[in-house]
């Protein structure tokens, strides 16, 4: 595979951006793979995701962003520089419910996704024979209003000790602290249905049915201290009808989900998000 390296940028809108970045770029012999641009019209604000490949590249990767700054402080940019060779640690949260964990396990084993999975971490005992058959370690901690406080700091423990890089909440039915968010922040990504907030509660699809809903649909977002008030990374539906059961919605529903999830893990391994006031730049 071809090794290369990702510049993530955003700043205010003006000219000669675009020269400014690839100027750089030709100037130590990049070769530019993918080059992505958008510009927030109502924000006044420039986004850029480019890719460029390592070989023959005069900057070695550990100077390329310090080789960078004169331009980025220029330009007003925010940056960062990623690398293709980097293979994410990612810890799986999950509650009862397994379809998300299923469909995460059978991407990561089938090296569909580049990514390490060190652990999965769970409020209840549910998932461990799933964890164990695929032969990651599974942490189970109880989790009450009384020992939440310490639980999270043993869950953040353990994730520093095994340098996790980002999180993934599969179905977890658990409301993280922000003082927990804090230490991921942009890392944590959530699934759940796109009902809400009118169906709120354990049983949503039973809550759409009784209203006659015409699609469901799911919603993928990372974390923040305010509850399901993230920056959302990705979304999609499906229609349903009166022939449609709640078994029927909730069949579809979680199909949504897994999907929905899918998509938001391969953006965010992949280096295609951008955030910006609790927006999404996600770039194809």
């Amino acid at each position: 595979m071809t090794e290369s390296a990702i510049l993530l940028i955003f700043c205010p809108d003006r000219r000669g951006l675009v020269a400014a970045v690839t100027n750089f770029l030709y100037q130590n012999n990049g070769n530019v793979l993918h080059l992505d641009q958008h510009v927030d019209a109502q924000e006044d604000v420039f986004f850029m995701r480019v890719e460029w490949d390592l070989d023959g590249f005069g900057v070695p990767s550990s100077e390329i962003a310090a080789r960078f700054q004169p331009i980025a402080a220029r330009f007003n940019m925010t940056y960062s520089v990623r690398f293709s060779r980097h293979v994410p640690r990612m810890a799986v949260f999950v509650s009862k419910m397994g379809h998300c964990l299923y469909d995460i396990l059978s991407r990561v084993q089938s090296g569909e996704w580049h990514v390490e999975l060190p652990a999965i971490l769970s409020n209840h005992p549910d998932m461990r024979s799933v964890s164990e058959k695929f032969g990651i370690p599974y942490h189970e901690f109880t989790v009450t209003k009384e020992t939440k406080p310490e639980v999270e700091r043993e869950q953040l423990a353990l994730l520093q000790s095994l340098n996790i890089d980002f999180i993934v909440l599969a179905r977890y039915m658990q409301i993280m602290s922000a003082d927990f968010v804090s230490h991921y922040p942009n890392r944590i990504i959530n699934i759940h249905h796109s009902f809400l907030p009118a169906f709120i509660g354990a049983k949503p699809y039973h809550a759409a049915y009784q209203r006659g809903v015409k699609i469901v649909g799911a919603t993928s977002h990372y974390v923040t201290a305010d509850l399901d008030a993230g920056p959302i990374i990705e979304q999609d539906i499906i229609r349903v009808n009166h022939r449609d059961s709640p078994d029927d919605l909730v069949r579809k529903g979680r199909d949504v989900e897994k999907l929905v999830l899918a998509r938001a893990i391969w953006a965010h391994i992949n280096h295609r998000i951008l955030v910006y006031n609790n927006k999404t730049v996600v770039f194809a």
